[in-house]
């Protein structure tokens, strides 16, 4: 999430945001209560219109 939006505003939408994919619960409840991190993911980019391109995250290049 910090890649996305930040770290700040991360924090703030794992915490506030109701997500109607993982039972209408915020991230931090949802990861709380047992969802995979990745279908959490996916419902915050659902709520917050995160283009499909980018919701593997960003490239990082692998180290040697």
């Amino acid at each position: 999430m910090d890649d996305e939006f930040s770290a700040g505003y991360s924090r703030v939408l794992a915490r506030d945001l109701v997500l109607k994919g993982v039972g209408g619960n915020t991230a931090a409840n949802a990861l709380s209560a047992g969802y995979e991190p990745r279908e959490i993911w996916l419902a915050v980019c659902e709520m917050q219109d995160v283009p499909a391109g980018r919701r593997l995250g960003r490239d990082i290049p692998p180290k040697n």
